[in-house]
């Protein structure tokens, strides 16, 4: 039997995961109380139960008594039921902005309550069951396609599991520094492309902009440096058990150097034996016109 508990903050893609866990051949039960959780299991891992891969999404909206999650998790363990904790979670600044969206009350708030002082709450009555999870997947910087391709890896191709995501970003300085970087490159020393007539219109995605770019002997020295300093880190990284690494480069506007460098990049980390996940974004690159 897979047995997975799903859990993590409010507004980080539990409900999400759960639907695709399902539509990926999982019975799922959503929002059990604790105090039904023994219960629940006892009665799912009876051999004729005829179910061998469950969901079961639990989350705080069980109050105080989610507290005890942590010991009836170390239970079933000892019970030798093998249970596995997927944690779901996002940065701050991301929950702040889909709870605004989506206009809803945090559950860990009363009627006129900061937002921000509910997540604060909710992280801390988590910190205890995060600390235990198997998996950690942090959903800031994730579109739909891409969490469901790393849920698919972990529980339908039984994959291993990468604790640190890396994503890989371009973007421009004249539309500010990205919130979320962890670490900001500033590319603005090689020869901008934008001042030459035929290429001022491509971008970094181009071969002729990649080509023009890449024939100065500072880029290929930049980009050798820039992959043995991001090798050296990343290990560093996860064993201090980060989730997500962002890697900022910039230029000017976002649309030529940067989108060049963070390419060669990315092509540089992708054979890195699975040891993490990777991702590449051009945050201001612009079409062609």
């Amino acid at each position: 039997m897979r047995f997975v508990i799903v859990t993590g903050m409010s507004g980080g893609g539990k409900a999400t995961a759960i639907h695709m866990l399902e539509d990926a051949g999982f019975y799922c039960v959503d929002n059990l109380p604790v105090s039904l959780i023994e219960k629940f299991t006892e009665l799912i891992t009876m051999p004729d139960s005829g179910i061998t891969k469950v969901v079961l999404g639990i989350d705080a909206r069980a109050g105080q008594s989610f507290e005890g999650v942590a010991g009836i998790i170390d239970s079933m363990k000892e019970r030798g039921i093998p249970v596995e904790i997927l944690f779901m979670d996002a940065s701050d600044a991301v929950l702040i902005k889909r709870y605004k969206e989506t206009r809803r009350i945090h559950p860990m708030n009363a009627a006129g309550d900061r937002l921000e002082d509910g997540i604060a709450k909710e992280r801390e009555v988590l910190a205890e069951v995060k600390k235990k999870a198997d998996y950690v997947i942090d959903s800031s910087n994730l579109l739909t396609r891409e969490l469901k391709g790393e849920l698919d890896r972990i529980f339908v191709h039984n994959e291993e599991y990468n604790s640190l995501m890396v994503n890989i970003l371009s973007f421009g300085f004249k539309y500010g520094i990205p919130s979320d970087a962890d670490l900001v490159f500033d590319v603005r020393f090689l020869p901008n492309p934008y001042y030459i007539e035929d290429l001022k219109h491509q971008t970094g995605n181009d071969k002729p902009v990649q080509d023009y770019v890449k024939s100065f002997p500072e880029c290929g020295e930049f980009v050798d440096k820039l992959e043995d300093l991001l090798k050296f880190l990343i290990p560093g990284y996860i064993k201090e058990g980060k989730y997500q690494l962002v890697v900022a480069i910039g230029c000017t506007g976002g649309q030529h150097r940067s989108v060049t460098i963070a390419n060669e990049i990315y092509e540089k980390l992708k054979g890195s034996d699975g040891k993490f996940g990777l991702k590449l974004s051009h945050r201001d690159v612009k079409e062609a016109r």
